[in-house]
């Protein structure tokens, strides 16, 4: 079953999040998958995961057809693949219910900063909730 978390974003802040995020699944020793908009967002998101946090290290990679990436246990995508197996996806972009479904933990954001992006988000909980995903808001 897939878990689904939605956590609050009061400002647009989500690389960081993103990267903290990532960071505490891989200690976990869970693979990851981090799901962006575009090739730029993949390439910028890779970049700053190397230097977010002074002394942090997350083993990634970004996805972009020309490093082998299964043994990786971060991959940032630009696309709804999942080529490390990862059981987390961390959602930089929204994603399809079937695509969502192959994971045991999705996390997904409330952009409470932008009007039109909270409703999008709160449409999405509900869309969840009405497909037998049972969303929640991580505290």
């Amino acid at each position: 079953m897939t878990h689904v978390e939605f956590i609050k974003l009061n400002r647009p802040e989500r690389a960081r999040i993103l990267c903290d995020l990532a960071e505490e699944f891989y200690l976990a020793g869970q693979r990851v998958l981090v799901m962006v908009q575009n090739d730029n967002q993949g390439v910028t998101l890779d970049q700053f995961m190397w230097t977010w946090k002074k002394g942090a290290f997350v083993p990634h990679v970004y996805e972009n057809g020309s490093v082998e990436c299964h043994d990786e246990p971060v991959v940032i995508v630009a696309g709804e693949e999942n080529p490390n197996g990862a059981q987390v996806l961390l959602m930089g972009v929204q994603c399809s219910l079937e695509f969502i479904r192959h994971f045991q933990h999705v996390i997904d954001f409330a952009e409470t900063f932008d009007e039109a992006s909270l409703e999008e988000s709160r449409e999405r909980f509900r869309s969840y909730r009405e497909h037998g995903l049972n969303p929640v808001m991580r505290k």
